[in-house]
């Protein structure tokens, strides 16, 4: 089971630490530089983490995926997490100017509520299951495509567990 769902456990873990630089550059920005425009602090967090997602996901979560060019495997990336962005930010964007989830329509903490519950869970919800299946189809669309090597110079066997002390 562990090989089986190696894939997914590993983009959890690059979508894990893509949301700690998106949240601690979102919120850095909202409460310092940005305070009147929450959205764009939101999009300028999710791009800084794409960057960081693209190379950690195609050196470690896809790394045996493949199956493109690396120039048209990198614009292909960008693209759909383009679109994930929208994705991501269209739930807080909806809950501020929609809604009027905003101050002085309410309160700074159901402002903060809001935004938390639409921008940073509905909507990393729906840019993560986005970019899980459009990655897969799309970007790394080749299983084996890129085998890893391993010391002995051959490919990867798939009994063989990624640390060498296990």
């Amino acid at each position: 089971m562990r090989g089986k769902h190696r894939e997914l456990v590993r983009f959890g873990l690059v979508g894990g630490a893509s949301f700690v630089i998106t949240m601690t550059i979102t919120y850095g920005l909202k409460f310092t530089v940005l305070t009147e425009k929450p959205v764009t602090a939101l999009i300028i967090g999710v791009l800084v983490a794409s960057v960081f997602s693209y190379v950690a996901n195609r050196a470690w979560s896809f790394r045996t995926r493949g199956g493109r060019e690396r120039a048209h495997e990198a614009a292909l990336f960008f693209l759909l997490s383009a679109i994930a962005l929208g994705l991501n930010a269209l739930p807080q964007w909806v809950s501020r100017y929609v809604f009027e989830l905003e101050q002085p329509h309410v309160g700074l903490l159901t402002q903060e509520i809001a935004d938390f519950v639409s921008g940073v869970l509905v909507g990393t919800l729906l840019g993560t299951a986005f970019r899980w299946w459009s990655f897969k189809k799309w970007v790394f669309p080749e299983a084996g495509a890129r085998p890893r090597l391993v010391r002995g110079g051959g490919p990867e066997i798939s009994d063989i567990p990624d640390d060498p002390a296990a």
